[in-house]
């Protein structure tokens, strides 16, 4: 009893030293017993926790009395009697068996747990040579059947998880069974037993202590042996452990859960890869099919990221140390392609994001976006990154907020994981929105400020202005961030509680919010927040509600003075000289520059303003005719090039009719740019007819489809924008950004016979926000059957 007394050692000392006193006490049964039995070649053997040498102050006893057979069988079951009632006797829980080595074995076979627990097979008493040679056995016959008795672990991991949860996320966890628990981490112990695989090893060992020392109080605290943290222990043990709160308390066991449940996934994958690598005989493995199915093989996903094996791994010629966006780039294209990030690959970009400049460069933000948006599959490389610590250095606010509890029992997840569920939401209703990364970002930041004294919308209001400044956001969109993160709660809590017939209530609705675009985001951040907040935060009928205000906002912002999208800029001289030159030659010219990033405020619509792209610039200047748009653009994907913005507009510099001026920002997927002078024949052919783009487009995509999988994003939405402009009918195209994607526009609106007066292109993130104004032959806006017409053959080449 003195070693439960409060001036007793704790932790890994008192768990030895509670196993010591055990040990010693159950060596002095065995001698009696044996003696008075008359039992020799027998040995007492711990198994399990016991095994290991870790016994908390109420568990149970894993025992197995080894055997060598020669006794009589009454005898070796009188000695077993002897052992284990004076353990019951003390009320000590006992899981037993009396088995010889050889019955040992073929129960280890035919159980995996028992075979688990010979892993850990430890002698007290008896015949040492019984208890070494039966470990021996135990550890071969592991390593032999590990190739099919892992897979069966696996399953029952999963399926344990699936029964109990993640550890991470419970408000009332079980330390032992939840995924993340005692149980995830012994089953790592076991995997590295096989020889096959082994558990990335930081933290791990740290992590499985912690999660001791919690059951251990807990124990202490209940007086009975159970691991479930109930919320009314909490306290209790937050002040045995010596921590500051329940909260405290909380955060310590979800950080130690996430990095076994993080060890866990890594390792799995990792014996998943050399089961597979065993399965196949190597002459037949490289005429499977699918993707990756000649091992070694590398696809490429972006600039120095390929796929190996499965993974998103760094190219050979990849340079972490020169170029500190990779590690961005990497995650968003693992996330794009739905596969995992390597480890190694982090871990060799983690001290070069360090070097990331602030504010951040605009290709640095992007490769965020495009994280952001890529769905379900942005949450296990979003967790990969944090594990190894690069999210926390990229963004330090974020250390405030990360393995947060939530103690509203509305929430399913911590404030971190929250926040990256509300953006995997909103990025299905980024067809909704004028500007999609806006949205993922305010989703990103919506409750940063959790975790500071106060109202967290209003600290979080100040922590987002900063965070938006560091990610290189111009002060327009900071302020619109701002407003989202502030007012991110203003939607749900007015539907629900206020009255809507009440003109106040909306007044002062539409006074938060100040502009339509606005109104349209902090919509669509309303519905991701709630649906990811848990079942009970959304229905059909807040829905509803949330709908109607938003309605009635909209039509009051809209009843003020709305002001003209500005005017087509004048030509640059560059782009004047090029389009003399286009209508004296009558056929194309093209120039292709590096400049610095474009100013900020670059309109991405007519009407509206978006961030600045990324990319080099490309100007094209030919003389108007049909298909100049579609030709172009499918010489660009042709050519690897990624349209990041884009603006169509018309001049007549020498009054021998109309050119069309063409200015894009593109960049190359892989490797360096093209030359302009090849652009400019394959554009040529493109106008002529002898260069068959959409073939060859096709081609390209059959040999994306074999080797890559596409994410699951939401579908295409092509719509009429009222009121935008007085002089021509307004398309407006959100869809995910795709190889040949403006081509197929720009021939659906040739198809339709419209002419484009303008065209203003905008990638954002893996999100494509494209504006067409297009008029009927004859100069003027088309007539309602016409436009729904048009819109309905853009949705169908792109479905």
């Amino acid at each position: 009893m003195r070693l439960l007394q409060d001036d007793a050692p704790t932790g890994p000392d008192r768990r030895a030293a509670l196993a010591r006193l055990t040990d010693d006490w159950l060596t002095a049964l065995l001698a009696g017993a044996a003696s008075a039995s008359g039992v020799h070649g027998a040995a007492l053997v711990a198994v399990g926790g016991y095994g290991r040498g870790e016994l908390s102050p109420r568990s149970d006893l894993d025992l197995l009395l080894l055997h060598d057979g020669r006794a009589d069988p009454g005898a070796v079951a009188a000695l077993a009697d002897r052992l284990w009632y004076p353990v019951w006797d003390l009320g000590l829980d006992l899981d037993h068996s009396v088995r010889t080595p050889a019955e040992a074995r073929t129960a280890a076979r035919e159980d995996l747990k028992v075979q688990l627990g010979l892993l850990d097979a430890r002698h007290l008493a008896g015949d040492p040579e019984l208890t070494a040679a039966l470990r021996t056995a135990a550890y071969a016959d592991w390593r032999e059947s590990a190739p099919k008795r892992l897979p069966e672990l696996h399953e029952m991991c999963q399926e344990r998880a699936e029964r109990q949860g993640e550890l991470q996320y419970l408000l009332e966890p079980d330390l032992k069974e939840s995924r993340g628990g005692l149980r995830d981490a012994t089953a790592l112990r076991a995997v590295a037993a096989s020889w096959l695989a082994d558990a990335p090893r930081g933290g791990l060992e740290a992590a499985r202590t912690r999660l001791l020392d919690t059951r251990d109080a807990l124990h202490l605290v209940t007086g009975r042996a159970t691991d479930r943290l109930s919320l009314q222990e909490q306290p209790q043990v937050a002040d045995a452990l010596g921590l500051l709160d329940a909260d405290t308390l909380l955060r310590q066991t979800y950080e130690s859960a996430r990095t076994i449940s993080y060890a866990a996934d890594v390792t799995w994958r990792e014996v998943g890869r050399v089961l597979r690598a065993r399965s196949v005989k190597p002459m037949l493995r490289g005429l499977l099919p699918g993707r990756g199915a000649a091992k070694g093989e590398r696809s490429p996903l972006a600039e120095g990221v390929v796929e190996l094996d499965g993974e998103a791994v760094l190219a050979r010629t990849a340079r972490p140390e020169r170029d500190p966006v990779l590690v961005l780039r990497a995650a968003a294209a693992a996330a794009q392609a739905g596969l995992p990030l390597a480890v190694h690959a982090i871990r060799r970009c983690a001290r070069a994001a360090a070097d990331l400049p602030v504010p951040w460069p605009a290709e640095a933000r992007e490769q965020l976006i495009t994280l952001l948006g890529a769905g379900a599959h942005t949450v296990p490389v979003w967790e990969s990154l944090e594990a190894e610590g690069v999210i926390t250095q990229l963004l330090p606010d974020w250390e405030r907020v990360r393995c947060r509890p939530q103690r509203n029992p509305v929430h399913t997840w911590t404030v971190d994981r929250h926040l990256v569920e509300t953006a995997v939401r909103a990025s299905a209703l980024t067809r909704r929105v004028h500007r999609p990364d806006l949205l993922l970002i305010a989703a990103l930041l919506h409750d940063i400020g959790k975790g500071w004294p106060g109202d967290h919308s209003v600290a979080g209001e100040t922590i987002a202005r900063d965070m938006a400044t560091r990610l290189g956001f111009d002060a327009r969109d900071v302020a619109v961030i701002a407003t989202l993160v502030r007012h991110h709660l203003l939607l749900i809590e007015t539907a629900t509680r206020r009255d809507l017939d009440d003109p106040e209530t909306v007044g002062a609705v539409a006074d938060a919010v100040g502009s339509a675009g606005t109104l349209e985001l902090l919509h669509a951040l309303t519905e991701a927040d709630a649906l990811a907040t848990g079942p009970a935060a959304w229905s059909a009928w807040r829905g509803g509600l949330v709908a109607d205000l938003v309605k009635r906002v909209g039509a009051q912002l809209a009843g003020e003075a709305v002001p003209e999208g500005r005017p087509t800029d004048e030509p640059t001289a560059e782009q004047e000289r090029l389009a003399i030159e286009a209508a004296r030659t009558g056929g194309p010219v093209l120039a292709l520059r590096t400049r610095d990033e474009a100013p900020v405020g670059e309109h991405a619509t007519e009407s509206g303003d978006g961030p600045e792209p990324v990319g080099v610039e490309l100007l094209i200047a030919v003389p108007d005719q049909p298909g100049v748009l579609a030709a172009a653009a499918g010489v660009l994907a042709l050519h690897r090039l990624t349209v990041r913005a884009a603006d169509l507009g018309t001049v007549d510099p020498i009054g021998e009719g109309p050119v069309l001026l063409l200015s894009w920002r593109v960049a190359a997927e892989y490797g360096s740019l093209p030359q302009a002078v090849r652009l400019r024949a394959d554009l040529v052919r493109a106008l002529d007819g002898s260069l068959d783009i959409p073939a060859r487009l096709a081609e390209r995509e059959r040999a994306y489809a074999r080797r890559s999988r596409a994410v699951l994003a939401p579908p295409p939405r092509v719509t009429v924008a009222p009121g935008t402009s007085r002089t021509a009918t307004v398309i407006e195209v959100r869809a995910q950004d795709a190889h040949g994607l403006l081509h197929r526009i720009g021939r659906a609106l040739e198809e339709a016979g419209v002419s484009v007066r303008s065209a203003h292109i905008s990638t954002l993130g893996s999100n494509a926000v494209d504006a067409f104004y297009v008029t009927d032959t004859k100069g003027a806006p088309l007539p309602a059957d016409q436009s729904a017409a048009l819109v309905r053959g853009v949705q169908s080449a792109l479905e």
